[in-house]
């Protein structure tokens, strides 16, 4: 974990000098050598224009002179001048929700906010979350393609659905599988992040998804045939349900592969769904029909979540690992979480939470009635054929109870 830490790039933000040294020296400790430094907000935006490779994290005091971190943060997240943020003071949790939700909203991350005074075991385990949440988030640069290398990609299933289990809260038993896209290209994984924009750019996204649905199903049945009986949830995006025949399409290529519809949940992203129309409706009703489960995902991450679940027929409700991730220790986001699972139970929807990396999360969930818990303490994603052995090792006797 150490090393790397090491790796990674910082900017120190701190008015105090006495302060801003002793983080530099901590950083030091930590064998971080790629290391600049401002005494405030301005000053540090200055540096920033002029580097080339810009600083992985930004260590930023909020109380600030000439410029306050607030405002600086604005602009770091704005121009993609860095890419992530650690908050150097206490700050009331609603204020802190408000920063990670601007920067989110323009690529940044805010890995937590560490109260002073700094100790190395605090700067360490903050960091170490830079690298943790970027593998499981997706949060990395995307590399860019050209059209026919993105095309040729898909035709030879260069991109293939990693698994990641989700387990019932109740008996702790796997049940259902969430399908995430893997790029496996010179022996790199790349993450949705760094490619699936530019798939949906070029118009590609119908031909990603249905193969990505196709080799699901295939694994679904090859782990049927070793005893394994998993669901599968795998993503659609708004621009899927452009065409009136999709539900047909996807009706069709799972029971080519012997899978039931009923065993398949389409998870649709909460804000892509923000620009329904009349034919989505048509195809998501259409698909709810045909047994298709339909799952909301990142609850709580749009801007009509209320005004999505009156109108569209969706069985399961998804909360972003954002509002779960802290929960325990914020209260303001354990009444997301609370407030979220009370609204699905009323709707009758099961309920998934993204994110859980910790037993006091899984327990956290348990005493708010969540169905199922999906994230680190489980398993990251891994391939179809490391699936069956990873479920195993969830069985173990360390499972929580």
């Amino acid at each position: 974990m150490t090393a790397r830490i090491a790796e990674l790039s910082v900017m120190v933000v701190e008015d105090h000098s006495f302060q801003r040294n002793i983080a530099l020296r901590l950083l030091a400790g930590l064998g971080v050598e790629r290391v600049y430094e401002a005494a405030h907000g301005r000053a540090a935006l200055d540096i920033l224009l002029t580097l080339q490779e810009k600083p992985d994290v930004l260590l930023v005091d909020l109380d600030l002179p000439e410029m306050d971190g607030i405002e600086l943060i604005g602009h770091v997240a704005s121009r993609r001048l860095a890419r992530a943020v650690v908050v150097l003071s206490a700050l009331d949790p609603a204020l802190l929700h408000t920063v990670q939700t601007m920067a989110r909203a323009s690529g940044l991350r805010v890995l937590g906010a560490v109260e002073k005074p700094l100790t190395a075991a605090k700067l360490q385990e903050v960091l170490a979350l830079f690298h943790h949440e970027a593998e499981e988030s997706g949060y990395l640069v995307p590399v860019e393609f050209d059209r026919q290398t993105l095309v040729e990609a898909i035709e030879a299933e260069e991109i293939e659905p990693w698994f990641q289990p989700q387990v019932s809260i109740a008996s702790g038993h796997a049940v259902s599988v969430e399908a995430l896209a893997r790029w496996v290209r010179n022996d790199q994984v790349l993450l949705p992040a760094q490619f699936l924009h530019q798939i949906e750019r070029e118009g590609l996204i119908d031909a990603l998804t249905e193969s990505m649905l196709r080799k699901s199903c295939r694994w679904r049945v090859r782990w049927a045939a070793a005893g394994l009986d998993l669901r599968l949830s795998v993503n659609v995006s708004m621009l899927n349900l452009a065409r009136v025949d999709t539900a047909d399409r996807y009706q069709q290529i799972v029971q080519q592969a012997g899978v039931r519809t009923r065993d398949v949940v389409l998870e649709v992203t909460e804000g892509s769904v923000m620009g329904e129309a009349a034919s989505a409706l048509n195809v998501l009703a259409r698909l709810r029909l045909k047994g298709f489960g339909l799952a909301i995902d990142d609850f709580g991450t749009g801007y009509s979540s209320l005004s999505q679940l009156s109108q569209i027929p969706f069985t399961e409700l998804k909360i972003d690992q954002g509002f779960v991730t802290g929960a325990v220790r914020q209260p303001r986001k354990r009444a997301v979480v609370e407030t979220s699972l009370a609204l699905a139970r009323k709707l009758d929807l099961g309920t998934v939470a993204e994110g859980v990396e910790t037993l006091e999360d899984w327990q956290m969930l348990a005493e708010l009635g969540c169905d199922y818990a999906q994230g680190y303490l489980i398993s990251p994603a891994v391939s179809g054929t490391a699936l069956v052995e990873q479920v195993r090792q969830w069985r173990s006797p360390q499972m929580p109870s």
